[in-house]
């Protein structure tokens, strides 16, 4: 059955499935350390309200039946563990059934996280991973060449991420086809990483160059991973560059990590002096699953393409409840200013002028001034990346802001502990109020004078001191 594997692709098949497993094992590890505070039974949004008003079929997860918070950290840490020994190799020691059900596994419970976790998992990366890990449940293991026809789904599927965000982009905020973006982009993205301060002061003329090598990235680079070798191989390593320079820029998650892995699928292992995979046969079950795995693909892509086609294309939308073949796209406009929302408490019993606030700081989002952004990324800090879209909207993040200000009035152990700095160790706060300043990297001059890397200016109070039930 030699139309099946491609020996060509072993080491890429190797590759891809250790990348992918690592990447999972990160979604699940922070999954396991932030549910209680965001979703879980006391969280922001519980998970038993929002399966009490969702059906199954709307959100297939395991948690319809039965939900605990110990339920759902041992199905978040049972996945962690998977992941961790496939990543190490398990699944060429097993027979292939095996490996393809811990695969399966694998994708069932993040399915069920991701269909559950709300407002916290509605980023685009979060539904790659999940339609790239069903199809890594079919890359086979060592008893088995590499099934091309995978490969080529998974090409597809970069195809997808890189060519809808380069429509995304063209077809969106002007400044993009004028080549400015970025100008603003390395200091208004959501969680700048600590070189972002470095590339935001580059020469203009070298951000309107990143700009054009976006465009022939996205745009046009991945039709020519469709094409021969090594044309392909060539293809995926420069989309590999590029996504290096975004790893490198800012803290976007697993996205820029999983486009590299998944990148993969178009490099010949051979052109690079690797030696050829084992064409050995693949059993029948194995080939049939595969067949109807990849028909399906192609009717369920209709969406994806009639949505890239479409003058009114959406970003990161799933077309069916299970996130399979899903539409992707980011940063269509780049905010000019940026807003952070500042969280401050009280341990007074009355407030006047002379009260003093103290901040809460969160790990990643900026706060205080003279502290340089982290870098955390593949790992996702969800609240302060909603920290971010509620600077922007603060009234469609009410649902979720105020339930979080009620939370430190409790000083609640889990949500305080997604915190860096909680400045009410020892009793709670009395009030906690939000103010909204725009937020600017410092010049380099007042870099060197000040040590601070950004500079911040109030606009306004966006809660008035809010008390707390046990304020007398």
């Amino acid at each position: 059955m030699e139309w099946f594997t491609d020996p060509g692709l072993g080491l890429s098949r190797l590759v891809i499935q250790r990348g992918l497993a690592v990447i999972y094992l990160v979604a699940f590890v922070s999954t396991a350390t932030q549910f209680r505070a965001l979703i879980g039974e006391r969280g922001i949004l519980p998970v038993p309200a929002f399966v009490r008003r969702v059906r199954f079929r709307e959100a297939p997860s395991l948690f319809h039946w039965h939900y605990s918070d110990r339920f759902f950290a041992g199905c978040a840490w049972t996945g962690a563990l998977l992941s961790a020994l496939l990543a190490a190799g398990a699944g060429d020691a097993v027979p292939l059934w095996a490996a393809t059900a811990a695969w399966a596994v694998l994708w069932l419970l993040y399915l069920s996280i991701v269909n559950v976790g709300q407002t916290w998992y509605g980023f685009g990366w979060e539904t790659l991973l999940l339609e790239a890990g069903f199809l890594g449940i079919l890359l086979g293991n060592a008893e088995t060449g590499p099934p091309v026809l995978v490969l080529w789904l998974l090409r597809w599927l970069v195809f997808r991420v890189e060519f809808g965000a380069g429509l995304i982009k063209w077809r969106g905020d002007r400044c993009w086809r004028e080549l400015t973006c970025l100008t603003y982009h390395h200091e208004t993205q959501p969680m700048p990483g600590p070189l972002s301060w470095f590339f935001h002061h580059l020469p203009r003329r070298l951000h309107r160059a990143e700009a054009a090598a976006n465009h022939v990235a996205q745009l046009v680079v991945p039709f020519a991973l469709f094409l021969p070798q090594p044309v392909a191989t060539v293809a995926a390593l420069l989309i590999i560059t590029t996504q290096l320079w975004l790893v490198l820029s800012g803290n976007f998650s697993w996205l820029n990590w999983l486009t590299m892995v998944l990148a993969l699928s178009a490099v010949d292992s051979t052109l690079l002096g690797a030696p050829p995979a084992s064409t050995d046969t693949a059993p029948g079950w194995f080939v049939g699953l595969t067949v109807a795995v990849t028909a399906l693909t192609v009717i369920l892509s209709y969406w994806p393409v009639r949505n890239m086609l479409s003058r009114d294309q959406r970003m990161n939308a799933s077309f069916n409840p299970v996130h399979l073949v899903n539409t992707y796209g980011a940063f269509g406009s780049v905010t000019r200013v940026r807003h952070e929302i500042v969280l401050e408490g009280t341990d007074a019993t009355t407030v006047d002028p002379t009260t003093t606030w103290h901040a809460y700081e969160f790990r990643g989002k900026p706060g205080a001034t003279g502290r340089l952004p982290r870098q955390f990324a593949p790992y996702h800090l969800r609240l302060d990346w909603m920290m971010w879209f509620a600077a922007l909207s603060p009234a469609a993040a009410r649902g979720w802001l105020l339930p979080l200000v009620d939370r430190l009035l409790e000083n609640d152990p889990d949500t305080v502990r997604l915190l860096r700095v909680n400045p009410f160790t020892t009793a709670p706060p009395t009030r906690v109020r939000a103010l909204l300043y725009r937020y600017r990297f410092t010049t380099p001059r007042e870099r060197r004078e000040t040590g601070d890397w950004w500079h911040r200016t109030l606009v306004r109070e966006l809660l008035p001191p809010h008390p707390g039930r046990h304020t007398p």
